[in-house]
């Protein structure tokens, strides 16, 4: 059976932060980010962080270290072991995050949200947003390429419109910054992220 079309987005999204990861120069993890208080490092172990308890509680079980990356409370950055490999952390918890989204059982799955408990199935459509936002934030800090997926950017960015005013809180998305005039699909998303592009 081929991929649904949730499955296949996550996975162009997942595979663009892949390369990103694969990317950085070893001189540039340390380099701030467009998120406050974060090095191109942390903006890398809090989405490997967070799509790790996404995935761990879509399959009923409790995260675990991953390839020497400990586990942190949601929105804390995990400890990192010296030999840690962030980018087999990643690739193990992008493939069963895309399996997850056609599998029937961890699609029934209660997940945490502002909305309170939903199915995985009701979240799978705006699932890469974390992903794709971060993965510019990574290439913003790293100088590696800011180009995202336009499918990708499109869709999460019509799936977050509507939910705007509730996703302006403190762990989710600052102000909105004013798009320029012309903007392209991707500086308007990212302008509605609270990003500056």
């Amino acid at each position: 059976m081929s991929p649904s079309a949730p499955a296949t987005r996550f996975r162009r999204t997942a595979d663009g932060f892949a390369a990103r990861l694969a990317a950085v120069p070893a001189d540039r993890w340390d380099a701030p980010s467009p998120c406050p208080q974060w090095s191109a490092r942390d903006v890398a172990v809090h989405v490997i962080n967070e799509s790790r308890r996404i995935l761990a509680t879509v399959r009923g079980s409790e995260p675990a270290l991953l390839h020497g990356v400990a586990v942190a409370g949601m929105g804390g950055l995990p400890r990192l072991a010296p030999d840690a490999d962030l980018q087999a952390a990643w690739k193990e918890i992008a493939d069963g995050l895309t399996a997850a989204i056609d599998d029937p059982a961890c699609l029934r799955a209660q997940m945490p949200t502002f909305a309170g408990p939903q199915p995985f199935a009701d979240i799978v459509e705006t699932l890469p947003e974390d992903v794709l936002i971060h993965t510019w934030d990574l290439a913003r800090a790293t100088g590696g390429d800011e180009c995202l997926d336009p499918e990708v950017v499109a869709h999460v960015h019509a799936h977050l419109e509507p939910m705007d005013e509730a996703l302006r809180q403190p762990w989710a998305f600052g102000p909105k910054v004013p798009v320029p005039p012309g903007a392209d699909a991707q500086t308007a998303f990212l302008c509605f992220v609270g990003r500056r592009p």
